[in-house]
């Protein structure tokens, strides 16, 4: 499958393993994510969306996907059917001579890409939200350590020495990252008090919003699981209204959509974007790892050198925070 040989018929095992007929197939590449490679899986006259886990398989997790997934259509909130396969599991196990690979198999969609500066796509995404925040009400697991702890020095020291090592030429570029932005961000990452905790999607951006003939449909759901509601609230935010360049109106809009709706999350200071600084600082720290990680494919090296440089120029700017939360200080 992707950046290897594959049998021919890999399509085919793929419409055996859900009973989706006899074909023929097709596969086309589509896109590829930090967590899988995607596909369009074509025949009969219909389309589904393969996704090839590149990193392993977490079992539990696509089930709880699945689940969170399948309470929020219960909501209204329109997003691909994740389906199981013909023994009822929702992630399949495809073997090959090189070691086989996990996928998911889910309505394909089409759709253009949702504009976050759109009124209706803003009001739509803070309503969904606040459907999202109120439906997953009273979670008691503590949110995953990637959205509430971040690397420290020996983890930076010890990938910016492999990255120096490889030769990579944006080794000086993460030094002074590391010496800069991460310890300043790094402070205001911390757990989450055990209240305020809600089951929800934790990838909540406009690139996981497409639009479809009956409106947006929200994708990705591979992440739901446990989170603070204010942190969620505060990530959202700043991705939805610009990121760093940002936009008071669509900021302003799309808080004011949430709490019509029923949302009850409020931002309380920079301690509120803990999860905006965690997951950047967690992901600059694993892609980095991965550009220097002999074990995976050369073309895996290169994605994760490409996505360490990109955020490492566009990590989550302080003074953006600061703007965001003087806009939005009344609930």
């Amino acid at each position: 499958m992707a950046e290897r040989a594959r049998p021919d018929d890999t399509a085919g095992v793929i419409a055996e393993s859900y009973s989706l007929g006899t074909g023929p197939w097709t596969m086309t590449p589509i896109t590829r994510g930090a967590l899988g490679q995607i596909w369009k899986l074509s025949g009969n006259g219909r389309s589904w969306a393969v996704k090839e886990l590149l990193f392993g398989c977490d079992a539990a997790q696509v089930a709880r996907e699945a689940a969170v997934r399948d309470s929020a259509a219960a909501l209204g909130i329109a997003s691909p059917r994740l389906h199981p396969d013909r023994h009822g599991a929702h992630v399949s196990r495809l073997d090959s001579p090189s070691g086989g690979s996990w996928v998911k198999l889910y309505d394909w969609i089409d759709g253009a890409s949702a504009d976050a500066f759109d009124p209706d796509v803003l009001d739509w995404f803070g309503r969904t939200m606040a459907l999202l925040h109120q439906a997953g009400e009273g979670a008691v697991d503590q949110p995953s350590g990637w959205y509430e702890r971040c690397p420290d020095d020996a983890d930076w020291e010890d990938v910016l020495k492999k990255v120096r090592d490889a030769g990579l030429p944006w080794a000086d570029e993460l030094d002074r990252f590391i010496a800069t932005s991460a310890p300043l961000l790094a402070h205001w990452v911390a757990p989450s008090a055990p209240g305020g905790l809600v089951t929800s999607h934790l990838d909540l951006q406009p690139q996981n919003v497409l639009i479809g003939p009956d409106g947006p449909v929200l994708l990705d759901w591979d992440n739901a699981g446990p989170v603070s509601a204010e942190r969620e609230f505060a990530r959202a935010v700043h991705v939805w209204s610009g990121g760093n360049e940002v936009n008071i109106a669509s900021a302003r809009r799309l808080a004011r959509a949430y709490r019509e709706a029923g949302g009850r999350a409020v931002l309380t200071g920079p301690e509120s974007f803990s999860m905006l600084f965690a997951t950047a600082l967690n992901y600059i720290h694993v892609q980095a790892g991965t550009a220097v990680d002999v074990a995976v494919t050369a073309a895996q090296r290169e994605f994760g050198a490409t996505q360490a440089v990109t955020c490492l120029r566009n990590v989550p700017d302080l003074t953006a925070v600061s703007l965001l939360l003087a806009a939005l200080d009344t609930p």
